[in-house]
């Protein structure tokens, strides 16, 4: 996951095995994870 798709206030960041929701977007490279927010 890119950190400009993280959605999160203040420092974005995700821990090993934290579960989030996300949508998948078309990146330049292919499928890519969009809008990322923690649950």
């Amino acid at each position: 996951v890119h950190f400009s798709a993280i959605q999160n206030d203040g420092y974005k960041s995700l821990d090993e095995g934290q579960k989030v929701s996300f949508t998948i977007e078309s990146g330049a490279k292919g499928p890519a994870a969009g809008n990322v927010t923690s649950l």
